[in-house]
């Protein structure tokens, strides 16, 4: 069987997972909500196969992770272009760390073509997946209308890498996303975040900064993007994702306790506007290179060792951030 034809039958496959998940809903035998039980699992783009020593509580919600498909060409000003991660792939690691629901986030590969993102919601289903998406300005009120129905509840900047979208969009953006209670993530260096403060300030809706801002270490909260997140924050205006200690760490793993200590303060300051998330399939580290997610989310944690509080980052805000029923 060539390539093609395994990628045919392994979405068919997935489809028909989906709809069986429907059929037993609908049937009514799914329930209350069960404890997921974290295994040792395998799991691509991840290193590693136990389970973490956190144990996760019923709806814990992965914010922030990607799919990948190379049915769906990569756009021209893509930068990042990882291997296939498909929804099987995932669901491996939700197995491993005992996880419910998921967020998949547009990944920057393929530009403002978010098909890739809606089809694996589509295979989710929507009682346990939301998503972000990648628009511009030229984008219709009658496809933002649509995606909403599909799942998604934000949209993305991603000016780390580059690409379809620029901080100039984000005011007329929100705008007409504000209705739909739709947020704005925004992932870019921490000088970018605070070279837009102006426009982050202004918006009628909330802005999520990826990965706690890119804090540089050592020193990461004296840096002056930290203090306008935490005074966004604080202000009711923007929430930040506890994800990606691997991206700015000197200390690494297993405990990534120069990102944990700022994940920590993060938390403490204000856990009702924090949210976690894998970042799977890890898409700016090497493929020999992955982190171990069981590492990642005992390392969060430690960061945050108040069960009231993880519990909120964990459940309760995301249900709260993207409108989970």
């Amino acid at each position: 069987m060539n390539s093609e034809a395994k990628i045919q039958t392994q979405s068919r496959r997935e489809v028909l997972q989906a709809m069986g998940a429907a059929t037993i809903t609908a049937m009514g035998l799914e329930g209350c909500a069960q404890q997921p039980v974290a295994v040792a699992t395998e799991v691509r783009y991840s290193s590693g196969s136990e389970p973490p020593k956190t144990q996760l509580p019923i709806n814990a919600t992965d914010c922030h992770h990607h799919i990948y498909d190379a049915r769906f060409p990569a756009d021209k000003t893509a930068v990042l272009k990882p291997k296939d991660a498909y929804v099987s792939d995932y669901r491996a690691l939700q197995k491993r760390l005992g996880l419910t629901r998921n967020v998949i986030v547009q990944p920057s590969t393929y530009g403002t073509d978010n098909r890739v993102t809606l089809e694996a919601m589509a295979v989710f289903g929507l009682q346990n997946c939301r998503g972000v998406a990648v628009v511009n300005t030229e984008v219709s009120d009658a496809q933002l209308k649509m995606m909403h129905e599909q799942g998604i509840r934000g949209i993305r900047f991603n000016l780390a890498q580059g690409g379809v979208t620029s901080p100039d969009m984000a005011p007329s953006l929100a705008k007409r996303i504000a209705p739909m209670g739709w947020h704005l993530q925004v992932n870019a260096p921490p000088q970018v975040i605070f070279d837009n403060k102006a426009i982050w300030s202004n918006l009628p809706i909330y802005v999520v900064f990826d990965h706690q801002g890119h804090m540089p270490h050592p020193n990461a909260m004296n840096h002056p993007t930290f203090g306008l997140i935490q005074d966004l924050i604080q202000k009711d205006k923007a929430y930040v994702k506890l994800t990606g200690f691997y991206n700015e760490t000197k200390v690494g793993p297993p405990s990534y306790s120069d990102s944990a200590q700022v994940a920590s303060v993060y938390a403490k300051d204000a856990p009702e506007r924090c949210v976690w998330g894998t970042d799977w399939p890890h898409p700016t580290e090497g493929y020999e290179n992955k982190p171990n997610d069981a590492y990642l989310l005992d390392a969060f944690a430690q960061a945050v060792p108040n069960e009231k509080a993880r519990n909120k980052i964990l459940v309760d805000n995301p249900a709260r951030l993207y409108q989970f029923s």
